[in-house]
This record gives structure tokens, C-alpha cells and sequence, in this order.
């Protein structure tokens, strides 16, 4: 198998090209790195028959063997790890922590999503009758992964669709769809034909899959301004849909931590993957009695963080993914530095080649200025002041988004009853990123619909079917 060409997709089993393809390019360098088939209608139609035609099989396969085949996906996985760790960096910029971060989560949700099995809930169980719900696949699921983490993400729709006894179609970003492409062959060889599906194309394809009448559900990850659209389509024919979507997400530092201790973390918490991480820090409130001091080890610690191209040894942090988002972040950077705001660090994007943003803190900016309320989805942090709070919590909470946030304190209880008054879907307090195959993943207000991950997860890719039995009584 190799992977650093011949790059088809997989459709029934077997690899599938198109008339077209797209280019593929390297962040760090710009250069084009590959050709990748660009699918439209007619291989979209061709996954969606192979997709319904392998279901009936596939959902009545004892849950067991299911669950076995998702296990061996992880084994699959742990051999290929070190080419798939090469070619993620290749595609999204990521260094080799980074990468191997992603690869060892993907091969844990494997094993651990293995072990998880669909409830059944007796209601009754009298003289009379028996009640009992119970939970059934949907049919065929579409799958649409973003550029961040394209395996992980992947992986979290994958493994509880197919478990659940559901046939899927994914369709990874155009900007990273190497490595997913690659995982669709190598699982020619352990599940069955047309039970995974992988299919590469831009936004045209992913269009058709929300609108296409025999795909079930769409689960997708990305945008909230792209998970309106698949919302207003899937409307069309009532599709189920998991939206995880965007964040812009609090930390909180209270007085009592000690910001020697806690800087270096909450720099990861806050630039982790270029801060191109949904659930990253991307509003830093930090009390008034240790503002100063938690905003020099900040810019000390960034000072030995190494920006580069994520194959060489020695990188902490790699490119922005895309040109389209690189842009963004410059013209956020640009209008930042238009209305006045004082930068501690960073600020300026240099010339070259790859699409560099080096770490840029801003110094207390107003509120409402746009490095506060937008999303960055880049190495942008803003340190807010805070001394009261109750004030802080409503400032936190002042936001479309409730995706993720994060309190910083010595006093855990204390960092708890602020935890439970903000608006958002996980909270960690004293930690940041821990993520669980067991734990619920999910969005408030505008960062999504539905629940990623543990029972409630697995039971996102199912309708509720119950039985009703009424027992007679035997023949005389």
C-alpha cells in the first residue's frame, strides 16, 4: 500500500476515480502534493447503492461481530500508524506530537467504541403485556469531516454509525483528504463491501449528500455558518443530523493559581494545532491581581515555542491549514491592529512561503472588538481583565457559541459553582482537551445539535422502536 500516491476512493469495496480531480497542497510549503479524484453526483449515486445494498447484511450481523470489526479498525489503524502520522503532517500541517496526538486518540476510540453496546429499556414487563424500546440503525448515514483533525473526527462518526448496524458515506475535507482516503482501502480488507464508504469532492458534494433522499443522516463537523446550510437541506427530507460546530470558547483564571505554574498549559489550552481546534481558549479571562504576571509568563513561554514546517524536528506548531483561513486570520490580525489594540506578542504576519501565523497575544481589548467575538480558528488570544465574578460568568457566557470553556483555580469547589453557571457542553476545570469515548461531546446555542461520543453518541445514529406485546391468554 503506499501511501504517498494512488490516492482513489472507495466505493462497494473496491477503488473508485472520477473525470475530475482536485489538488491537494502542503501548508508548510504550498506545493501541490497530490491528485485526488473529485466526485459528483454519479459516484455519490454509485456510494449510496453500494451503501443500501450492503445495510440489510450489515444490521442484522450480531452486535459481537460488529463490534469485533470496529476493534480490528484500531489494529489496522496501530499498523499503518507511523505512515499515517507522515502523511497527516503532509496534508494538515500538524508537527509529529501533533499528529501522534490524533493517531493514538483514533486507535483508542476504536478499541474503547468496540466495547459499547446499544441499551434496551423494559418498560413492562406484566401479566398483561410486555413494553420494550429498543434502538435500530438509521440506514445509510453521510459523514462530512473538517480539515483540524480529519482522522479523529472521522473516526468519532465512523465507529458508532457502523457499530450501531448503519452503512456510511464520508466525505473528507477537499484541503485534507489523503489520509481518509487511504484509511477507506485499508478497510477494503475488514469490512464488508459497502459498509464504509469513502468519497472525496468539494462543496458541491457535500451539498448532494444533504439533499440526497436515500442517505438517512447527516453527521457533520465544521462551521455553525456551514451547519446552518445542512440543517435548512436536510430539511427536505426530514434527515436526522449532528451538528458539531463552531466555538469561541472562555477560560477563566482565578486569583488564587500560581501563573508560573499554570502558563504553559494554558498556553497549550489556548494554541494547541494552531489553535485550529474547536474547543480551544480562545477568550482568556484572567483576574486583576495576576493579569500582569500570568500575561509575562504567557509571552515568555511563547517566546520558546517553535514555529515551522511540521515535518522538521523541533516544531511546536505548524501552519494555518488553508489559504481561505489564513486569510481570515491576517484580516483579523489587520483589524486589530487598525483600532489600536496593544499586542504583548505577535501581530505581524512575515512574507514567504506556507501559510505561517506566528502566536499573537492581544492586551485587554474591548469586549465587543472583533478579536473577542469572532472565532479565530488561529493563533489569535485575547486577554481580558476581570476583578468580579459574576460579572466574568456573564462575559463568558456572552457569546452565540456554548461549545467547550475551562476554569482555572487552587480551589476546585470554588472553580466548580462557576463551571455550572456557563453556558457550553463541557467544562474542564484545572485541565483542558481530555476527551473520553465515554464522555458526552456536545454543543449549546449555535455550536451544534445533537451528541458526539458515549452511549448518548452511539445512540445518535439510531430511531427508537418499541414493541408492545400483549400476551393472550392459551388455548383451552
Amino acid at each position: 500500500m503506499n501511501f504517498d500516491s494512488d490516492y482513489t476512493m472507495t466505493i462497494g469495496g473496491v477503488a473508485v476515480s472520477a473525470n475530475k480531480t482536485a489538488a491537494v497542497l502542503n501548508p508548510a510549503t504550498e506545493e501541490i502534493i497530490a491528485q485526488v479524484p473529485s466526485a459528483g453526483r454519479e459516484e455519490l449515486d454509485a456510494a449510496v447503492v453500494a451503501a443500501r445494498a450492503a445495510f440489510p447484511g450489515w444490521s442484522n450481523r450480531p452486535p459481537a461481530e460488529r463490534q469485533a470489526l470496529v476493534a480490528e479498525i484500531g489494529e489496522k489503524l496501530e499498523q499503518h500508524k507511523e505512515e499515517l502520522m507522515r502523511l497527516l503532517t503532509r496534508e494538515q500541517g500538524k508537527p509529529r506530537s501533533g499528529a501522534e496526538w490524533e493517531l493514538t486518540g483514533a486507535i483508542i476510540w476504536c478499541r474503547e467504541i468496540a466495547k459499547q453496546e446499544l441499551p434496551v429499556h423494559l418498560v413492562e414487563d406484566s401479566a398483561e403485556r410486555t413494553v420494550e424500546t429498543r434502538h435500530v440503525p438509521i440506514g445509510v448515514v453521510g459523514a462530512i469531516t473538517p480539515w483540524n483533525y480529519p482522522i479523529l473526527l472521522a473516526i468519532w462518526k465512523v465507529l458508532p454509525a457502523i457499530l450501531a448496524g448503519n452503512t456510511i458515506i464520508v466525505k473528507p475535507s477537499p484541503y485534507t483528504p489523503l489520509a481518509t482516503l487511504k484509511i477507506g482501502e485499508m478497510m477494503r480488507d475488514v469490512l464488508p463491501p459497502g459498509v464504509l464508504n469513502v468519497v472525496s469532492g468539494g462543496n458541491e458534494l457535500g451539498q448532494l449528500m444533504t439533499n440526497h433522499p436515500d442517505i438517512g443522516k447527516i453527521s457533520f463537523t465544521g462551521s455553525t455558518q456551514t451547519g446552518k446550510r445542512i440543517m435548512e437541506s436536510a430539511a427536505g427530507t426530514l434527515k436526522r443530523i449532528t451538528l458539531e460546530l463552531g466555538g469561541n470558547d472562555a477560560a477563566i483564571v482565578l486569583p488564587d493559581v500560581d501563573p508560573k505554574v499554570v502558563a504553559k498549559e494554558i498556553f497549550w489550552a489556548a494554541f494547541q494545532n494552531s489553535a485550529q481546534l474547536c474547543v480551544a481558549a480562545k477568550r482568556l479571562f484572567v483576574h486583576a491581581d495576576i493579569y500582569d504576571a500570568l500575561s509575562h509568563e504567557l509571552v515568555e513561554y511563547a517566546k520558546t515555542v517553535k514555529l515551522g514546517d511540521g515535518s522538521e524536528q523541533g516544531v511546536d506548531l505548524g501552519p494555518i491549514q488553508n489559504k481561505m483561513q489564513f486569510e481570515k486570520v491576517k484580516d483579523l490580525l489587520a483589524d486589530a491592529r487598525d483600532k489600536g489594540l496593544k499586542f504583548l506578542l505577535g501581530g505581524d504576519v512575515p512574507e514567504g512561503k506556507g501559510y505561517f501565523v506566528p502566536v499573537a497575544i492581544v492586551d485587554n481589548p474591548p469586549d465587543d472588538a472583533r478579536v473577542v467575538v469572532e472565532e479565530a480558528f488561529g493563533p489569535v488570544l485575547p486577554l481580558l481583565k476581570f476583578s468580579d465574578l459574576d460579572d466574568v460568568v456573564v462575559r463568558a457566557n456572552d457569546t452565540i457559541y456554548g461549545l467547550g470553556g475551562s476554569v482555572w483555580s487552587a480551589d476546585p469547589s470554588a472553580a466548580r459553582k462557576i463551571a455550572e453557571r456557563l453556558e457550553c457542553g463541557t467544562i474542564w476545570i484545572n485541565e483542558i482537551h481530555a476527551f473520553s469515548p465515554h464522555a458526552t461531546f456536545s454543543g449549546h446555542k449555535q455550536s451544534g445539535i445533537g451528541v458526539e461520543n458515549a452511549i448518548q453518541g452511539l445512540l445518535e445514529f439510531t430511531n427508537a422502536q418499541t414493541i408492545v406485546t400483549k400476551k393472550l391468554a392459551a388455548a383451552a
